[in-house]
């Protein structure tokens, strides 16, 4: 009976109930707007690392993220190479260069990724279908899921077959394409040879940003990772693929205000909606403070009225999520293709946001329900 009465409640005043859904949507969409725009930019900066090829990582002990990786001596691979279970050692290269726009002459910063054809470094399909192509000299590999700044090259590549611009100052002939993905950093990317990236970046063979190391079937890895650790010196770190992706989403979260700004938007949307849902059951409380006095003087306790109250909190919640939801689906879909970032919606973000609007309802319904001590059945009869 209470239940139906908190729906007839809500129903009998069809524009409070309206502008209720309204405000519970738009806080449910700026929920899972900010809060999905934040995990795709930190989802993101780990594109290249979560494609490498390996079960350990050799990085400088400098490192701090894909753009300032730091730089080793090769010379600690060949080190890690003589321990007993390692099958393998891959030096991978990494560095920005201006690449110039095909369409405008401009240039922009671009991540190029060196390493040697006859590797096998990432698992990328297309990366290792085309590899054959970067044993040419001054060939790259594009990735088609670079932002739009660097002109249309895919569209040209496959129109034409064939494709040359300029890569840190080099004419460079664009072989093959794949996708790989931007981030809050990265424009873009492009994979060459180790040999093409040396003369791009007049970098020494004795240096690179990556080691990869691939242990023999059945090594123990953090067995491994602490036998080379200790084997080495600090002036390089032994990672695992999580630890390397944990150290690359550590830095954007503690070094940049990118985790701070979209997780107070979030909050805002939060207060904004637990507002406007306590306006709409206070004021309709305050409407039906009468009926509720009556009810009082039927008999029933003032946590039976209560219920009715936050009832109605639960029912706004429940009408009011899938609206919110269907508008940030909308937004994803945009700023997907606008940004190319990796923004989708998962089960487990849905989940917490829909908890998120409960307890917001519900909050709001017990600030309201205080009106209820108003009502008073003496004041009625």
């Amino acid at each position: 009976m209470l239940y139906k009465l908190a729906w007839l409640q809500l129903i009998n005043e069809k524009r409070r109930l309206a502008a209720a859904l309204a405000g519970i949507a738009f806080a449910v969409m700026l929920q899972l707007t900010e809060f999905g725009v934040r995990d795709a930019l930190f989802e993101s900066a780990i594109n290249f690392h979560k494609h490498l090829v390996a079960d350990l990582v050799l990085t400088s002990s400098l490192y701090e993220n894909e753009l300032l990786p730091g730089r080793m001596t090769r010379r600690r691979l060949y080190q890690a190479l003589g321990v007993p279970g390692v099958e393998s050692v891959t030096p991978v290269l990494a560095g920005l260069a201006p690449f110039k726009n095909i369409s405008t002459g401009f240039d922009k910063s671009i991540v190029v990724i060196g390493f040697e054809p006859d590797r096998l470094v990432m698992d990328i399909a297309a990366v290792n279908d085309n590899i054959h192509l970067l044993k040419v000299a001054d060939v790259a590999l594009y990735d088609t899921m670079a932002r739009p700044e660097f002109g249309p090259v895919a569209e040209v590549l496959h129109q034409n077959g064939d494709l040359t611009t300029e890569v840190a100052g080099r004419r460079t002939r664009i072989g093959g394409l794949f996708e790989l993905g931007v981030s809050f950093g990265v424009n873009g990317n492009l994979i060459v040879s180790d040999a093409t990236f040396r003369r791009m970046f007049n970098r020494s063979e004795s240096l690179c940003e990556f080691g990869l190391i691939r242990l023999k079937p059945g090594s123990d890895v953090l067995a491994k990772q602490a036998e080379i650790r200790s084997l080495l010196p600090n002036d390089v770190q032994v990672l695992t693929r999580s630890e390397l992706n944990n150290v690359e989403k550590a830095y954007w979260k503690a070094n940049t205000p990118i985790g701070f700004i979209f997780t107070l938007g979030a909050i805002v949307g939060l207060l904004v909606g637990l507002v406007i849902v306590y306006q709409i059951l206070y004021t309709d409380v305050s409407d039906h403070l009468a009926e509720y006095a009556t009810m009082k003087a039927m008999g029933y306790s003032d946590r039976h009225l209560n219920l009715v109250v936050l009832e109605e909190a639960v029912i706004l919640s429940v009408l009011g999520f899938p609206i919110g939801w269907g508008l940030a689906l909308l937004i994803y879909k945009a700023a997907r293709n606008a940004t190319h970032l990796p923004i989708y919606m998962t089960p487990g973000l849905v989940a917490m946001v829909f908890g998120l609007t409960m307890l917001m309802c519900a909050a709001s319904g017990l600030i309201a329900v205080r009106r209820l001590k108003a009502a008073d059945p003496a004041e009625v009869f």
